[in-house]
C-alpha cells in the first residue's frame, strides 16, 4: 500500500518534469517573429474594437433637424412660392445661424440675392428687417424703395453695393432778373447706404454682371429710422440718385 502511494507521487512529479520541460523546448524552438504576429494581431483587434465603439457613440448622439433649402435656383427679388422650397433634415450641427426650419413663413417673400438650388435659407435671403439690421449694423434699420432718376444707373447696381443718396430738385422759376429759371443744390440726404436689392427690368443682375434690359428698376435701400424717413419722403416728389462708395 505504501509503495502504491509512493509510486503515484514519483509518477506525477515526473510528469510535471516532463511538462516543464517540453514548455521549455517549445519557448526554445518558437521563432520570435511569432510572438510579434500574435501582439500586431492582437493590436489591430483593439484598434478594431475600438473605432467600432467611437462610430456606435457618434450615430447615438449625433441629432439632426429640418431645414429649409431651395427646390432650384432662385433669382434676386424672385417672389417664393411653395414650389420654389423644399423641407429636408440635416445634421443639427452643420445649420448656418437664423436657418429657416418651417416654410410657411418664406412663401410670398422676397428673395435678396441669388440661390442655388439646394442652398440652406436664412432669415438673410430674404428681404426683411433682419437683412436691413445686418446690412447696416443698425438695430432699428429700415428698407426704404426708390426709383432713380437715371435707370441706366440702377443697371450697374449691385445687392451690397455701399452708396449716397443725393437729391436734385427740380428747376423752378426764379424772382431774379429776367425771370430765368434755376436750381437748386443738390442735397445729400442720407451717407453709405446699403444696397439690398434691386428689382424690375428683364435680367436680374448676378454677381459681376450688369443688368440689361430697359424695364423700370426699384432699388431697396437698408438705412437707419431717420434717413430713411429722408428718402422716402423725397422720394415722392425730387428726383434722386446715388453716389458710389
Amino acid at each position: 500500500m505504501w509503495h502504491t502511494g509512493w509510486d503515484r507521487s514519483r509518477s506525477e512529479a515526473d510528469s510535471d518534469l516532463g511538462r516543464d520541460r517540453g514548455t521549455e523546448l517549445l519557448a526554445r524552438i518558437r521563432p520570435a517573429w511569432l510572438d510579434l504576429t500574435l501582439l500586431r494581431r492582437l493590436a489591430a483587434l483593439a484598434f478594431a474594437a475600438f473605432a467600432a465603439l467611437l462610430a456606435v457613440r457618434g450615430e447615438s448622439t449625433g441629432q439632426h433637424a429640418p431645414v429649409v433649402v431651395a427646390a432650384r435656383d432662385l433669382t434676386p427679388g424672385q417672389i417664393l412660392r411653395e414650389a420654389d422650397l423644399r423641407r429636408t433634415s440635416l445634421p443639427a450641427d452643420a445649420l448656418p445661424p437664423g436657418a429657416i426650419t418651417d416654410p410657411a413663413p418664406l412663401i410670398g417673400a422676397t428673395s435678396a440675392g441669388a440661390v442655388h438650388a439646394g442652398e440652406i435659407l436664412t432669415d438673410l435671403r430674404t428681404v426683411s428687417p433682419r437683412l436691413a439690421t445686418a446690412a447696416t449694423g443698425v438695430p432699428e434699420a429700415r428698407i426704404v424703395p426708390m426709383r432713380l432718376a437715371d435707370n441706366a444707373i440702377a443697371n450697374i447696381l449691385r445687392a451690397g453695393d455701399r452708396v449716397d443718396v443725393v437729391a436734385g430738385e427740380e428747376s423752378g422759376a426764379g424772382a431774379g432778373s429776367g425771370g430765368l429759371d434755376h436750381a437748386s443744390a443738390p442735397r445729400t440726404l442720407a451717407t453709405d447706404a446699403a444696397v439690398v436689392l434691386v428689382s424690375g427690368g428683364s435680367e436680374p443682375a448676378t454677381s459681376g454682371r450688369p443688368r440689361s434690359g430697359g424695364g423700370e428698376h426699384v432699388v431697396l435701400l437698408a438705412l437707419d429710422p431717420e434717413h430713411a424717413s429722408t428718402v422716402a419722403a423725397a422720394s415722392l416728389h425730387t428726383a434722386l440718385t446715388v453716389v458710389f462708395h
